[in-house]
C-alpha cells in the first residue's frame, strides 16, 4: 500500500512538473506556440515589408515600423515558400541582425540567405501582441528594382508633388513615401494607392506613420525622397531614391 501511495505521489509530481514547464515556456520558437502563449493579449498589427539589396540579391531587408514602446521584437520565417503562409505553425523564430532606418524611425532585419521564404515580425506593447501580415521574400525570382526616376513638380516649391511609374514588375498594390532632411531624419511617412504624393497634403493618403506634424520645407535646403512600391504579399518590387533641393 505504501509503495502505491509513493508511486501515486511521484506520478502526480512528474505530471505537475511537466505541465508547469509547458506553461512557463517563455519564448517558444514556433510562431503558433508563441501566439498561443500570448493569447490573453489583444491582437494588433505590425506594418512590415521586405526588399532585396540593390547590389546583392542574396541579402534581403525586412522593414518594420516599431511603434514607440515596442518590446520583444522577433522575426519568424518558414522553411520555404511552398507552405501555407497562414498556418503559423510553419514559422520558426530566427535570430537576424537588425539596424535602424531613417535614424531609427524604422528598423529592418538583415537576412543573408538566397532561399525564398515567408516571414513575419512580431512585437509587444502594453497589453498587445502585434503581428505583421505574412511577407513573401522574392529576392531570387523578383529582386527589388532600385532607381532614382522620380518626377518632382516644384510649382508650389515648398510643397512639391512627387510622381513615378511602376518598374519592371507591375504588381504594386500600395506605395510608401518617405521624406527626410539632409541628415536622414524622417519628416513624413505616408502610404497612397496613387503613384503620386504631395508634401504634406493628406488627401490621397490611406495610412500615415508620421508621428508629429512635419516641418515646412525650406528654400535652399536639401532633402531626400524615398518611395517603395509594395505588392499584396508585402514584397517591395520597386525602390526609388532621389535627392533634391527646394529652389
Amino acid at each position: 500500500m505504501r509503495n502505491k501511495v509513493l508511486f501515486f505521489i511521484f506520478f502526480v509530481s512528474v505530471l505537475f512538473s511537466s505541465c508547469t514547464k509547458e506553461k512557463v515556456s517563455i519564448n517558444p520558437n514556433n510562431l503558433q506556440e508563441y501566439l498561443n502563449l500570448n493569447s490573453g493579449l489583444t491582437e494588433d498589427q505590425v506594418i512590415a515589408c521586405a526588399a532585396s539589396d540593390e547590389f546583392n540579391v542574396s541579402i534581403s531587408y525586412i522593414f518594420y515600423y516599431p511603434v514607440v514602446g515596442a518590446t520583444e521584437i522577433q522575426y519568424f520565417e518558414t522553411e520555404n515558400s511552398a507552405v501555407d503562409p497562414h498556418d503559423f505553425s510553419n514559422y520558426q523564430r530566427r535570430a537576424l541582425p537588425k539596424e535602424g532606418v531613417f535614424n531609427g524611425y524604422l528598423e529592418r532585419y538583415v537576412r543573408n540567405d538566397v532561399k525564398e521564404v515567408w516571414s513575419i515580425v512580431t512585437y509587444k506593447t502594453n497589453g498587445k501582441l502585434h503581428k505583421s501580415n505574412p511577407i513573401r521574400l522574392k529576392n531570387q525570382t523578383k529582386p527589388t528594382e532600385w532607381s532614382n526616376q522620380v518626377s518632382i513638380d516644384f510649382t508650389q516649391n515648398t510643397v512639391p508633388i512627387f510622381s513615378w511609374l511602376d518598374g519592371t514588375i507591375k504588381e504594386n498594390a500600395i506605395y510608401f513615401q518617405v521624406l527626410t532632411n539632409s541628415t536622414n531624419d524622417l519628416l513624413s511617412g505616408t502610404y497612397t494607392y496613387d503613384r503620386w504624393f504631395q508634401y504634406y497634403v493628406l488627401d490621397n493618403v490611406v495610412l500615415n506613420v508620421t508621428r508629429e506634424d512635419p516641418p515646412e520645407l525650406e528654400i535652399g535646403n536639401e532633402y531626400n525622397f524615398v518611395m517603395m512600391g509594395v505588392s499584396l504579399d508585402n514584397w517591395v518590387n520597386l525602390v526609388l531614391v532621389n535627392k533634391f533641393t527646394i529652389q
